[in-house]
Order: structure tokens, then sequence, then C-alpha cells
């Protein structure tokens, strides 16, 4: 499909993709907290990810993400799992929270979860997905290259 680029809808990716991606990782590190987590997080930087397409189509998605999708929801789901089972060996439940805390000497106390690490799961699958999508939407068929 040919078609021509339009100047403001890039320019205004470019100023907007970075503040949403590092808006959708604190959604991640903050939703064990307060509202957020890694779905939300995996939605804002799914928006980025569909954004880029709409003002580059599939190329630019794939020079600006050139892992694969399966690769991000493999990822995703392994992480998830392991979080799962390793409370099982911790002694708790399965997927129940557990909180390591560590004195750092200039910063102090760090709190981490281990709903933190089930998040960053859920965000790769969330952004895996939506990444599959858009290519998989977003590219041309071979039998419409040359129509019209």
């Amino acid at each position: 499909m040919n078609r021509r680029p339009s100047p403001i809808l890039e320019h205004g990716i470019v100023a907007a993709g970075g503040p949403l991606l590092v808006f959708s990782l604190y959604l991640v590190f903050a939703g064990h907290n307060q509202p957020g987590g890694g779905f939300a997080g995996g939605l804002v930087a799914g928006v980025a990810v569909v954004l880029a397409w709409s003002a580059g189509g599939s190329q630019t998605v794939r020079r600006i993400v050139p892992i694969r999708s399966s690769a991000l929801l493999g990822a995703g789901l392994v992480v998830a799992a392991l979080t799962g089972f390793g409370s099982l060996f911790a002694g708790l439940g399965f997927l129940e929270s557990g909180y390591l805390e560590i004195s750092i000497p200039i910063i102090g106390k760090i709190k981490a979860g281990s709903t933190l690490a089930f998040d960053v799961g859920v965000y790769l699958v969330v952004l895996g997905m939506t990444l599959g999508l858009v290519r998989a939407l977003g590219e041309d068929r071979p039998d419409e290259k040359g129509a019209m």
C-alpha cells in the first residue's frame, strides 16, 4: 500500500513515544502499591506501538522493536509462571506475595514484592500480544501489493 506519511503524525509520535514508554514503566513499578500494574503498563506501551505503526507502517515497528512478538509472549509467560512457582518453593501458596527488604547505604531500605515480577511478566505478555497484532494486521498481503 503506497501512502504518503504525515510529517505532523511522525513528529508527534517521536515527541510522545518516549514519555508514553516511561509512563508505562512507571505504571508497572508503581502497580503493586498504587493503581496500575503490568496490564495497564502493557496497554500504554501497546498504544506507543500502535501509534508508531500508524505513523510509519510495519517496517517502522520492525525497526523500533526488532524482537519477535512470540519471544515477548513466551518470556512474559515464563516470568509470570516462575513467580507463581517461586512462591511455592518459598513455602507460600501459589502466587502468594512475598517481600524482600534490602538496605542500601545511600538510598536506604528498598522493599520489593514478588508482585513486581508478576507485573513484569504480564507487561511482556500484553506488549507481545499488541506487537503481534500490529504486525499481523499491518502487513500487506502479497496479492494486494500491485492492486490500486
